[in-house]
């Protein structure tokens, strides 16, 4: 037997508004309403609970989690206030510090070389995924087909270093090519690591190749914005290593104490450019004060002194003009003439003859 609808469901509306005004006056007496009134009834209260969720705000939609992509995870655009900019315009150029130049990879030319600075050392060179030390969720054997459980250098409680927490950086084993210890490089330099326009700061916690140079951490690759994958991970090119010489974090794992010594040695780095590439100014003398330059000469020329510097007319000693028709000749210090001989003997007058004899 087929199964109807239920009666209320086809009445009228305004039948069904009677019905209710109907109900509520046996519902004084009958405390229990039919069964069309409490649908109806259930009806109402779910259009207005269905309007009252319309005009109610909309809340807005969470913004999506940064997930990693091809390019690595977000990271912020430098550690610091010191500029990407600034440090790459002071290493703009090179002087090889290196005895020869490094590979990228394996199977490249060696065209890598070491340059060095007054107060750093630094290359220019891709970027390789170091996934050793401590194990971790990313970096393992699982993850890392050449994964190594140990790092050239170990923490201050004697455990190898976490690739996958530390920002560090990889430098080149001793060889003939650099010895990075003759340059005030150690373990727990501090390094700044510039990709793009993004400034990281890590220390030296590894050791790679003798051949081969361009390699940090998982956390530095992650931090900087390029993949972290050991897998293929990594950037072929564009990437600044630049390691303060004998700077050092303390203690080697702590990576604050990175930033604030990188911080520190980054400034007086950038602040060093600045001061050569200001124009030497000429001494200021007598004649220049503030800048201003010397007074034109009148035509004759003025005196100098001793210094060569011009004198002014009014700061000569007056020379008072000979008398003319008088002799120009020197005189000396006695106030005798220096071109005269020793003065000649006064002039006498004439003695009489003696007397002739007369007789006696």
């Amino acid at each position: 037997m087929p199964r109807t609808r239920d009666p209320v469901l086809r009445t009228a509306p305004s039948e069904v508004a009677r019905e209710c005004v109907r109900h509520q006056i046996v519902q004084s007496v009958c405390p229990c309403p039919p069964r069309e009134v409490r649908i109806v009834r259930a009806q109402s209260l779910t259009l207005a609970a269905a309007g009252l969720a319309l005009l109610a705000p909309t809340a807005p939609l969470a913004a999506p989690h940064p997930s990693v992509g091809a390019a690595g995870a977000a990271a912020p655009r430098r550690e610091g206030s010191v500029r990407a900019a600034d440090l790459l315009a002071r290493v703009r150029d090179c002087t090889e510090v290196s005895r020869g130049r490094y590979r990228a990879d394996d199977g490249t030319p060696a065209t890598i070389p070491v340059c060095g600075t007054d107060g750093a050392v630094f290359w220019k060179a891709d970027m390789d995924i170091d996934c050793d030390g401590r194990p971790g969720v990313e970096c393992n054997s699982r993850t890392d087909p050449l994964f190594s459980g140990a790092t050239a250098y170990q923490q201050s409680d004697g455990r190898y270093l976490s690739a996958e927490t530390l920002p560090y950086i990889v430098v080149p084993g001793v060889s003939d090519i650099w010895d990075h210890r003759d340059h005030g490089v150690h373990g727990g330099s501090v390094a700044a690591v510039v990709y793009r326009d993004r400034v990281q700061y890590a220390v030296v916690g590894d050791t790679g190749p003798t051949g081969i140079i361009g390699e940090a951490s998982y956390a530095t690759a992650k931090a900087l914005g390029i993949r972290p994958d050991p897998r293929g991970g990594g950037t072929p090119s564009g990437v600044t290593y630049i390691v303060f010489k004998n700077s050092r974090a303390t203690p080697i794992e702590s990576h604050a104490s990175a930033v604030e010594v990188g911080e520190r040695l980054a400034k007086q780095f950038v602040r060093a450019t600045k001061q050569e590439t200001r124009p030497p100014q000429a001494p200021a003398d007598e004649w220049a004060p503030n800048g201003l330059t010397e007074p034109p000469r009148a035509e004759g020329g003025t005196g100098t002194g001793d210094s060569g510097a011009a004198v002014p007319e009014d700061a000569r000693t007056p020379v008072e003009a000979p008398d003319p028709g008088t002799d120009q000749a020197a005189t000396g210090d006695d106030g005798t003439r220096d071109d005269q001989d020793a003065p000649a003997a006064p002039e006498t007058e004439d003695e009489p003859d003696d007397a002739t004899d007369t007789g006696d």
